[in-house]
Parts: C-alpha cells; structure tokens; sequence
C-alpha cells in the first residue's frame, strides 16, 4: 500500500513539473522591455553628431547605417551619405546621393 501512494505522489509530481514546464513564466515589466542597443562606450565626436542630429534630444532621429569595405553608408529621408575611410581622419563624407535608399547606395558599391 505505502508502494502504491508513493508511486502515485510520485507520478503526480512529475505531471506537476511538466504541466509547469510546458506552461511559460508570467510576463514580468522587466522581462517585457527589449534589449538595449546603446553601446559600453562612445567617442566624443560621435555624441556631439548624435546630439546635433536630435536637436539635442528635441526631436526623434530615424536612420539606417551599413558598411562594405572601406565604405560607410548612413541613410537618412533625404537620401544616403556615403563616407570613404581615411587613414588619418577616419571616415570622411565621399557623396550624398539625393533620393536613394541604403539598399541601392550599398549595391552601387559592390
């Protein structure tokens, strides 16, 4: 007898721990909230960009980038930058190309 309730305790913990299993967690505030994208570290010229572009926090700022080679693309409603790397300033502005989409600016350089 003491078999038959300790098998039966036993089987019922075992669907107990799979029905919980199988059944996700509550969604918590924290675990609702996306991964940040904001890196560790930025360099001073990049913040000042950043902060000219919105204004200084004024108005949201949407853009795509890409990079292929030594080329770097920045996407804006008005068009593509394209920016060429130079070894002793970095990337410096090549080209905009007024109108285009990051997809054509990148296929144009391949």
């Amino acid at each position: 007898m003491r078999f038959r309730l300790f098998a039966f305790a036993l089987s019922a913990a075992s669907i107990a721990s799979i029905a919980s299993a199988a059944t996700p967690p509550p969604k918590t505030p924290a675990s609702t909230s996306s991964k940040t994208i904001a890196p560790a570290t930025i360099a001073h010229p990049m913040a000042m960009f950043l902060g000219e572009l919105s204004h200084d926090g004024k108005e949201k700022v949407t853009f795509r980038a890409s990079a292929l080679g030594t080329h770097f693309f920045l996407e804006e409603p008005a068009g593509v930058t394209v920016y060429v790397y130079d070894e002793t300033v970095g990337y410096r502005k090549e080209t905009f190309l007024k109108g285009s989409t990051l997809a054509k600016a990148v296929k144009k350089y391949r």
